[in-house]
């Protein structure tokens, strides 16, 4: 796929777009693991280029130690005080799907973000070929608001660290209830 994310968690544009810069992806961390990333450039537009800055955050989540249980991350559409110029905005760490508390820490989420993602470690991810080992997933979740004809988007993806993507999948239209992650994410959504 020519449009994929890169290594460095940029997403270069294709052949099928005229948009002039590129998205990109700041990991940071707190003690060794993964609490969020700084988006840069400009906030993708798409289902398909929010599932590619998808696939950029499993390479960074592939990594050893850096994403120690499964987790979602709000995108928020603000900016930290001390970033580089370019930042758009940033996908935080809500919480890891672990526990009773999981749900209290929808109550951190803006009131209508405009995506949640979870990320799976390889180390919770059964990869869809025997092949592939140290695979992480993920989806990413675009609410909609079905009540005004805007329906829900979502992406899933399994990659690897070393660049190889093993799945991508985009749909609209989906029905949140109908598949695991998109449940979780609909769930802290109303919580």
């Amino acid at each position: 796929m020519t449009d994929d994310a890169s290594t460095d968690g940029t997403m270069p544009n294709g052949p099928s777009t005229s948009r002039s810069a590129a998205i990109g992806l700041t990991p940071f961390h707190r003690d060794g693991q993964l609490k969020g990333m700084l988006i840069g450039g400009r906030w993708p537009e798409t289902t398909l280029e929010w599932t590619q800055t998808l696939v950029a955050s499993l390479r960074i989540a592939c990594r050893p130690g850096i994403l120690p249980a499964t987790t979602v991350f709000g995108v928020l559409e603000e900016r930290p005080e001390s970033c580089a110029p370019d930042t758009v905005g940033m996908m935080l760490a809500v919480g890891a799907v672990i526990g009773a508390d999981f749900v209290e820490a929808g109550k951190f989420l803006p009131e209508h973000p405009p995506a949640l993602v979870m990320l799976h470690p390889p180390s919770q991810t059964r990869p869809s070929l025997p092949e592939c080992s140290e695979v992480a997933s993920g989806c990413v979740l675009l609410p909609g608001v079905p009540e005004l004809g805007l329906e829900h988007r979502a992406g899933w993806a399994e990659a690897e660290a070393d660049g190889t993507l093993v799945t991508l999948r985009n749909q609209v239209g989906v029905d949140p209830a109908a598949d695991p992650d998109t449940a979780v994410l609909a769930m802290l959504l109303a919580a």
